[in-house]
């Protein structure tokens, strides 16, 4: 069985990927801004040794012990944040499972950060398995939490439900018809956070944008799946709207699909960025029948293997800048090729 980004799940097409993650921290220890060091070590060792007792096939990961590439291997996954991706803190530590679908990031910005994803929109088959692990961790840990506010998180924006859903878009239709900034006010008025690919306060890159709830305080785990699923089937209808109008100028979507597809198969050396972009009109084209020559399987490879880290994982060799634009276009006629 493949890991669960390199799979295609409910209208993938304009779907990427569902994120459920739950922010908790423990009732004995002091939040993270007045932990000492000797809170964070108590934390380590006591999640450390209840693991086996979680189940789900986790394993217990110390953060220092995870060389760089592939710390950002997981970053680039958007398994754990750019943050503690980065972070030099010897108290950070990860819980994750061989299929990388659970992922629980300790000492980040709260104790425990527990995180499920999925490929397509599954927010609530999602949310049951973030529940389900979330009940069990409590009883074994004993949540701080508050009868009338909820749970208690680092940052008051998290307060409630603890819960941030989200799920990663491509909207490239809505951006060549010139509707996209249209789209993202509605879902901004409609009590969601649209944002980039790695979230707050980052860029979105080829066309890929993370919709997520705003609130958790005053509102249920149930209202906000039902919200954010509604605006996100509205927001897919506007796409597919927008790639059957495109389609109607059938011509100019497939020279535009198709000069990207002639870049990416036969370009000698390829930066990450205009990859990224590149493989924007390519998935179009593909998910649109329009070019024959890959299929969903080949998209997602190419996706995942030329981001920087994850094309040094893939290879086995750490590589400069330079190199690695080199690579980049080997792999990526490789994947072509099948």
């Amino acid at each position: 069985m493949s890991n669960w980004y390199l799979e295609n799940g409910r209208d993938s097409d304009v779907v990427i990927s569902t994120r459920i993650r739950l922010a908790r921290n423990i009732a004995e220890i002091p939040f993270k801004i007045r932990e000492t060091q000797q809170d964070k070590n108590k934390l380590l060792e006591k999640i450390k040794y209840i693991t086996p007792s979680i189940g789900y096939g986790l394993k217990f990961l110390y953060m220092k012990d995870i060389d760089d590439i592939t710390k950002m291997s997981l970053v680039e996954k958007h398994i754990i944040s750019p943050d503690i991706g980065i972070s030099k803190d010897e108290s950070s530590a990860i819980l994750i499972n061989e299929e990388e679908n659970i992922c629980i990031m300790i000492n980040e910005e709260d104790h425990i950060r527990i995180q499920i994803f999925t490929s397509g929109l599954e927010l609530k088959q999602t949310m049951n398995l973030a529940i389900e692990i979330d009940e069990n961790l409590d009883k074994l840990l004993h949540y701080a939490h508050s009868e009338e506010y909820g749970y208690l998180t680092a940052c008051p924006t998290n307060i409630g439900t603890g819960l941030r859903a989200s799920v990663m878009v491509s909207l490239p239709a809505l951006k060549i018809t010139g509707n996209l900034s249209k789209v993202l006010h509605i879902v901004n008025n409609f009590g969601m956070t649209i944002r980039g690919i790695y979230g707050e306060e980052s860029e979105s890159k080829g066309n890929i944008y993370q919709i997520s709830n705003n609130q958790t305080l005053g509102i249920t785990e149930k209202e906000i799946i039902a919200n954010l699923e509604n605006i996100t089937k509205k927001v897919i209808e506007q796409e597919r709207l927008a790639r059957k109008f495109l389609a109607k100028n059938s011509i100019e979507l497939e020279d535009r699909v198709y000069r990207a597809y002639g870049i990416l198969a036969n370009a000698k050396k390829m930066s990450s960025d205009e990859c990224v972009n590149l493989l924007a009109d390519i998935k179009l084209g593909t998910d649109l029948g329009i070019i024959q020559e890959l299929n969903d399987s080949k998209v997602k490879k190419l996706e995942l293997y030329t981001k920087p880290a994850n094309l040094q994982k893939y290879i086995g060799e750490i590589l400069n800048r330079h190199n690695r634009d080199i690579k980049r276009s080997e792999i990526i006629k490789q994947i072509i090729k099948g």
